[in-house]
C-alpha cells in the first residue's frame, strides 16, 4: 500500500493527534511547568537513567550506529484513548501519551516498549507501513521483552496461573497493538500474530534472554557489557 495515498488513521495517528498537528514540541514555559508535560520529561529522564531495560536497549542502539538523543527522540505528548505511548516511523520518534502515564513503573515499561520497536526500526529495517507481518513482529517482541507480560504485571490485572501464560500474554498484546495501530480485522490480526509468534517470539536481541523482571533485565545489561567489552578487546 502507499502510505501517501492512506488515510492516517488507517496508521494509528488519530490516536496521537499533535502528530497531525505538526507541534511535536512544546516551547513555552508555562506549558513546560507543573503540568503532565513537565511531570512526563522526569519521568522519561528518571526511566533513561536508571532502568536497565532501557539503559540495555539506549547501549545497544549506540552500537548499532543509532544514538539516541532524549531531546530529539522523545516527545510527551497528549494522546487520545488509552493509548500509553507509539512509535513514528516517519521520524524515528518516540511518543509518551503524558495524559495517559501517571506512574514511573509504568513511564518505564512504555519508554522501554517502544525502544524496542526503535531498536528494530535501527537493526531490521522494518516496514512499518507495507509489510503486516513486520509491525506483528515487532509487536510480539515488544510485549515479550519490555516486562509487560512480567508477573506482577499480570497479577496486578488479576490473570495468573495458566500453562504457558507468558506465551499467551505476549501474543494476547502484541494482537491489541496491532489492532489499536491498523485498522485491519480482528482475523487478519490474529493471521499475522500467528504466523510471525514463533520466530520472533525467540528472538531476544539484544536482551539474549527474556527479561522477566528488573533483577533479569540487570543482568542481562551486565552481560551485554561485558560481551561489549570481550569483542571490544579481540
Amino acid at each position: 500500500m502507499d502510505q501517501n495515498k492512506q488515510n492516517p488513521e488507517d496508521y494509528g495517528y488519530q490516536l496521537f493527534p499533535e502528530r497531525n498537528s505538526g507541534r511535536f514540541k512544546k516551547g513555552s514555559v508555562a506549558e513546560s511547568l507543573f503540568t503532565f508535560n513537565h511531570k512526563c520529561q522526569v519521568m522519561l529522564k528518571v526511566a533513561l537513567d536508571t532502568s536497565p531495560y532501557a539503559k540495555l536497549l539506549l547501549s545497544a542502539m549506540k552500537q548499532s550506529g543509532c544514538t539516541v538523543y532524549k531531546e530529539r527522540h522523545f516527545s510527551c505528548e497528549d494522546c487520545d484513548g488509552i493509548v500509553s505511548g507509539g512509535f513514528d516511523a516517519t521520524t524515528s520518534q518516540i511518543v509518551l501519551c503524558q495524559n495517559n502515564i501517571h506512574q514511573q513503573a509504568h513511564m518505564n515499561r512504555v519508554v522501554t516498549h517502544e525502544l524496542i520497536h526503535s531498536f528494530d526500526h535501527c537493526r531490521a529495517h522494518v516496514d512499518w507501513f507495507d509489510n503486516f507481518k513486520h509491525l506483528a513482529c515487532s509487536e510480539v517482541r515488544a510485549a515479550n521483552l519490555s516486562g509487560d507480560c512480567s508477573f506482577s504485571n499480570e497479577l496486578s490485572r488479576f490473570k495468573f496461573g495458566l500453562k504457558q501464560h507468558h506465551q499467551e500474554c505476549v501474543r494476547d498484546r502484541a494482537l491489541r497493538s496491532v489492532l489499536a495501530v491498523r485498522k485491519v480485522s480482528q482475523e487478519e490480526a490474529e493471521k499475522a500474530v500467528d504466523e510471525v509468534f514463533e520466530s520472533c517470539f525467540n528472538d531476544h536481541e539484544p536482551f539474549g534472554r527474556i527479561p522477566h523482571s528488573k533483577n533479569d533485565a540487570k543482568y542481562a545489561y551486565r552481560d551485554f557489557q561485558n560481551r561489549d567489552r570481550y569483542y571490544a578487546n579481540l
